[in-house]
C-alpha cells in the first residue's frame, strides 16, 4: 500500500499512523511518499491491483483517471479486463460527500461526469478592484493585484505559496488594510489561508462516513465477497442524513474513455484565443491549454503570433492536439468550421 501526499504536516501524521498500524497489523505494509501524484510514471501505477483516492482537487482526479484509462489494453478491439485497475474515489465538502467505483473502460470514468463538479468560485475583477463588499474580495485584491505589483519577497515574480506562513501573513496584513478602507469586517488569518488555498472546512463525521464507504468498496473489489457499488454514492448530513446510490452511464463523447476524437465547432472568423477560451470555459472540457499544435506541425511561435487574429488559420477537419495538466496524454479534437446561423434573415 502506498500513500501519496504533498504537505509535510500530513506526512508526519501519516508516518505516525503507519507506525501504529504496523504494530497492530503485522501483515500491513504502508509506504508514504512525499510528492505529487504526477511525479510517478504509468509503470509505477501499473503495479497496483486497486487504487483508492482521497484527492483534494478535480485536476488531480482527472489526471489519475486518465492514467488508468491509458493503461488499458485491447485485443482485436476487445478490452483485456486483466489490464483494468479499479479506481475507488472519495471526497467531501463540508457536510456533503461522495464515493464511487470506477472500472476504467467498463463503467463511467471521472471525465464522464465532469459536469457534476461545481465551477471554482471567482470574483469579477471590477468588484475586487473598485467596489469590494466581502472580506474575500479584499483578500482576492491582494492576491491578484497587489502581490504581483509589490513582489514583497523579491525574486523573479515569486509565486504565492499557500503553505508558507510568511506569504499568508503578508496577504492577511494587506487585506486588513484594504478592508479598513471600505469598512469591511471579517478578514482573518484563517479566512485568508482558506481563500488562497481554496480550503473547504472538513467535517470529521462526513470524512468518517466516506472513508468507511471507500474501505468497504475496496474490500468488496479485492475479495469479491459482495458486488461492488454500482457506481456512485452521494451523502449529505447537513440536515439529518441522506444517502443515495445510483449508476452513472458511460459518456459516448467522453474525452478520456471514448477513444474517439471530439468534434469542436468554431466559426471561420474565430481567433485562436476564442478557441482556447471555449476549451477553458466549457463545462464539458475544462482544460487549461498549456500547449497547442496541429497535425500540420505548425511551429509554436507561429501559433502564438496568430492567437488574437480574426481567423484560426486552420482548415475544416484538421485535428488539434491539446496538452493539459489534467491528462498525461494529449486530447485530440476534430475542428469543424461552420458559419453561425443568421436568425435575423427570413427563412426561404
Amino acid at each position: 500500500m502506498g500513500g501519496l501526499l504533498c504537505y509535510p504536516g500530513i506526512l508526519r501524521r501519516l508516518e505516525g499512523s503507519t507506525c501504529i498500524l504496523s504494530t497492530e497489523v503485522d501483515s500491513c505494509k504502508i509506504t508514504p511518499h512525499y510528492c505529487k501524484i504526477q511525479d510517478f510514471d504509468e509503470s509505477w501505477y501499473q503495479q497496483f491491483h486497486i487504487i483508492v483516492c482521497g484527492l483534494d482537487s478535480v485536476v488531480a482526479r482527472r489526471w489519475i483517471n486518465s492514467v488508468l484509462v491509458s493503461l488499458l489494453q485491447y485485443t482485436d478491439g476487445e478490452l483485456d479486463q486483466s489490464s483494468v485497475i479499479p479506481l475507488i474515489d472519495g471526497g467531501t465538502e463540508g457536510f456533503k460527500g461522495s464515493a464511487r467505483v470506477v472500472l476504467p473502460g467498463m463503467t463511467a470514468c471521472i471525465e464522464c461526469t465532469l459536469d457534476l463538479f461545481p465551477p471554482q468560485i471567482t470574483f469579477p475583477m471590477c468588484t475586487i478592484a473598485h467596489t469590494p463588499r466581502l472580506p474575500e474580495h479584499c483578500i482576492e485584491y491582494v492576491k491578484v493585484l497587489l502581490w504581483p505589483k509589490d513582489n514583497p519577497f523579491g525574486g523573479d515574480e515569486c509565486a504565492i505559496d499557500g503553505d508558507d506562513p510568511q506569504h499568508i501573513s503578508w496577504i492577511y496584513e494587506q487585506s486588513l488594510k484594504r478592508a479598513a478602507e471600505f469598512n469591511i469586517t471579517g478578514v482573518t488569518y484563517r479566512l485568508t489561508q482558506g481563500v488562497i488555498k481554496h480550503i473547504i472546512p472538513a467535517v470529521a463525521s462526513t470524512n468518517a462516513v466516506i472513508a468507511a464507504a471507500c474501505a468497504t468498496e475496496c474490500l468488496k473489489v479485492a475479495t469479491q465477497v459482495a458486488h461492488h457499488m454500482n457506481n456512485y454514492c452521494v451523502f449529505n448530513d447537513a440536515d439529518g442524513i441522506y444517502t443515495y446510490t445510483y449508476e452513472h452511464e458511460k459518456k459516448s463523447t467522453c474525452l478520456v474513455c471514448s477513444q474517439v476524437p471530439q468534434e469542436l465547432s468554431m466559426a471561420p472568423t474565430d481567433s485562436l484565443q476564442n478557441l482556447i477560451d471555449k476549451l477553458k470555459d466549457s463545462p464539458q472540457y475544462q482544460v487549461s491549454v498549456t500547449a497547442y499544435t496541429d497535425n500540420i506541425s505548425v511551429k509554436k511561435i507561429e501559433l502564438k503570433a496568430k492567437i488574437k487574429k480574426s481567423n484560426l488559420g486552420l482548415s475544416d477537419g484538421v485535428q488539434l492536439a491539446v496538452a493539459d495538466v489534467t491528462s498525461p496524454n494529449s486530447i485530440i479534437f476534430n475542428l469543424r468550421l461552420s458559419l453561425p446561423m443568421d436568425v435575423s434573415s427570413p427563412l426561404s
